[in-house]
């Protein structure tokens, strides 16, 4: 009984990575207007761009890359973010 539960402890926890991953993997969005912030919206194009040359970079080497191209990823989501936050900002003046 004792070693059903740890099991299932186990199977949830990684369940929840596995979810984390996935979340944190999601391809970023642009929510930039693009006839206020042009320069903006254009980079933020860009970068979803450069998500994609990523994913396709990490099918072609079997996803191998030693977690570096998932990094970048993860970097571009945050780039991409900040760069709908500036927007806003720049919206509301």
């Amino acid at each position: 009984m004792v070693r059903t539960s740890s099991m299932l402890r186990v199977f949830v926890v990684m369940a929840l990575l596995c979810v984390g991953v996935m979340y944190a993997q999601s391809r970023p969005l642009n929510t930039v207007n693009q006839k206020i912030n042009p320069n903006i919206y254009a980079a933020n194009e860009h970068i979803l761009q450069a998500w994609d040359f990523i994913g396709v970079a990490q099918q072609q080497n079997n996803f191998d890359m030693a977690n570096y191209a998932a990094t970048a990823k993860t970097l571009l989501v945050q780039a991409s973010n900040d760069l709908n936050m500036a927007a806003k900002v720049a919206d509301s003046k």
